[in-house]
Formats: C-alpha cells, structure tokens, sequence
C-alpha cells in the first residue's frame, strides 16, 4: 500500500491541502472542528511524516542518536550498556522520544553517522560516550551546530556541555583501600587507551602507587572478557605476581576471577580482585566482588533530561557532575597472604 499523503487526507476530509498543513502541524489557519476532524482522519489513514519533509520544515524528530564505535560483541556482554541504555530511554520516553542507536566499526564511520543524520533531520541532538583523547567527533558536532551531550569530562570536549562523574577520585580511593589492606603490588587492567577516562584511571593508579610507596602496572586492553582473562592469566604466571588486580569493567574481573580459579590462586586468599564497575554480575559470581556503586539506570535518565533542556534551550548547556562512585566492600578483597 502507498505511503498516504496530504493530498489523500485533504481529499477524505474534504478540505484543502493547506487546511492539513497547518492542522497537522498544530499552526492557526483552521478551526478546531476541522482540525479535529482533519486529525482523525490521518490517525485512521496511519499517516506518518516523511523525514525529508520534517527537515525541510523545522519539525522535531522526537528522537536522539547514540553512536557507539565499539565492537558489538562487547557491548553486549556489559551490564554497565545495558542499564545505561534503559536509563536513557525512560527518560526520553517521558517526552515521547526515542533513542536511535547504531553501532559502528570505528570513529570514522560513527563521526559519517553525525553528518548524514543531521542532515536528514533524523534526530534532535546527539549523546556522545567514550570520549577520546584530541577527540575528533567534537569539532564536527560543533560544526554541525546540533545540540549534544558528553558522558565524560571534565573538560576537553569544547563547548559541548557534559554529565560526568570523577573517575581519578574513585580510581583513588581502590587505591587507597588495597594499600590500606596491606598490598605492595599492584596491577590494573585498563580499557582502551584511546579513551580520556582511561588514561585518567591510569594515571591516578600511577599517582596513588608513586604516593604510597607501591609497585603498580596498568596494562590496555579491549574492555573485552577474552583479553581480559588473557591478561590475568599473563599477570598471575609471573614469578612476582601481583596481590591485587583492578578490572576496568565487571565482565573483565569476572574472567579473572576464573583465570585465577583455574590456576589454583585462591581469592582472596592470595589475590584481591576490585571491579571498577558494579552490576548483579558483580554481586552473584562466588566470592562477590568489591567494586565501585553508581546508580547507572538514574545517570542515563539524567543524561536524557540534560540533554532534552539542551534542545528546548541551548543556552541551558552547562557542565552537570555526578556523585562519585562509592567502594563497595565484598568477599573478593583481603589482606595479602604475605606481606611482602
């Protein structure tokens, strides 16, 4: 069946096309009878606007787009996503907005998105995650002139406006806490080192060993299960091996919890394992991991009201910080077996 048009809706209602335009776009020029009846016809022919023609006219898209360069597959092992996902849209859906997401293969390809979206009016504003160091998506939104949000910060986003909370300061105070049990060596699984808060998360494991007297090594990788586990596995077959590991993400602590299991380390007992991100993955693995709280599904909904206000006022944008996320204490940490 053929995409219903104004012209058909004018010929049912028996009025004019311009009657139409102006009922459908809720513009004076009609009156509330015809209006309403013109409305009740177009509910009953299931006519949508076409995209092309909402750009040509302002209309909104009553949508926002979340690119993610990131490999699928990790994605959508981690629970941080999911929950950060489900916060965005119930927030959006409050408005009657949807959230368009696309996963792409790399930066280039996600910053193609930004521009053929914009263009074709398909969304209202962007939220932009995994900010990068010298990040080459912020200038092209800034060009673009289309509202966006940065999950990330603080600063080196230009002047899009951001919601971020101080990974340094929760980075601290894992470090802290380790020292505090009695730990000297140290090791930390990192995220991609492309991204601002990974590198922020290794130098504050960095500053905090150089602080307190400790050996420390934070070695890169994919955020992925796979390297994850392969790192541990390299870490706990060295003569020195460290007596606490930090994990960047839920999914890779827990393949390290198992690496360890395989290699006969026990934990604690003889190796602490932190999680910088906390999830029911987290709390039902045997031992519970200690890891670091934050309410992910309200961070999304506040994302989404931030950047809402960013398009109704875009003089509204601003810098919002989150609390900090807390340490929560689990089986998986303990004093080392020996000190060294």
């Amino acid at each position: 069946m053929a995409r219903p048009t104004i012209a058909d809706i004018a010929r049912r209602a028996g009025v004019s096309k311009g009657a139409v335009s102006f009922a459908l776009n809720g513009r004076p020029g009609v009156s509330e009878t015809t209006r309403a009846r013109i409305l009740q016809v177009a509910q009953e022919m299931n006519w949508r606007p076409h995209s092309a023609a909402r750009a040509l006219g302002g209309a909104r898209a009553d949508a926002v787009g979340l690119v993610l360069a990131r490999p699928a597959r990790t994605i959508g092992l981690e629970p941080f996503f999911g929950q950060l996902l489900s916060g965005l849209q119930a927030g959006l859906s409050v408005r009657g907005t949807a959230l368009q997401l696309l996963v792409v293969e790399d930066t280039a390809a996600e910053i193609e998105v930004y521009r053929r979206w914009t263009s074709e009016h398909r969304v209202d504003g962007f939220v932009l995650v995994d900010l990068q160091v010298r990040d080459p998506r912020v200038p092209v939104l800034e060009e673009l002139g289309v509202p966006a949000l940065v999950i990330g910060g603080p600063g080196r986003h230009g002047s899009l406006p951001s919601v971020w909370a101080d990974d340094r300061e929760a980075m601290v105070s894992i470090v802290d806490y380790l020292a505090a049990l009695g730990h000297r060596r140290i090791a930390h699984l990192a995220g991609l080192p492309a991204f601002q808060h990974t590198q922020r998360r290794i130098r504050a494991v960095r500053d905090s060993a150089r602080r307190l007297g400790l050996t420390a090594v934070s070695l890169p990788t994919d955020f992925s299960d796979a390297e994850g586990a392969a790192a541990t596995r390299t870490l706990l077959a060295r003569p020195e091996r460290p007596t606490a590991i930090i994990y960047d993400s839920d999914v890779m602590a827990v393949a390290g919890l198992g690496v360890a299991a395989e290699m006969g380390v026990a934990v604690p007992g003889e190796l602490s394992i932190v999680s910088f991100d906390d999830s029911a993955l987290a709390r039902i693995v045997h031992p519970a991991l200690t890891a670091l709280s934050r309410d992910t599904f309200a961070l999304g909904e506040q994302v989404a009201r931030t950047l809402l206000a960013v398009v109704d006022d875009p003089d509204t944008a601003g810098d919002t910080k989150n609390p900090t996320p807390r340490l929560t204490v689990r089986e998986s940490t303990a004093p080392p077996a020996l000190t060294p």
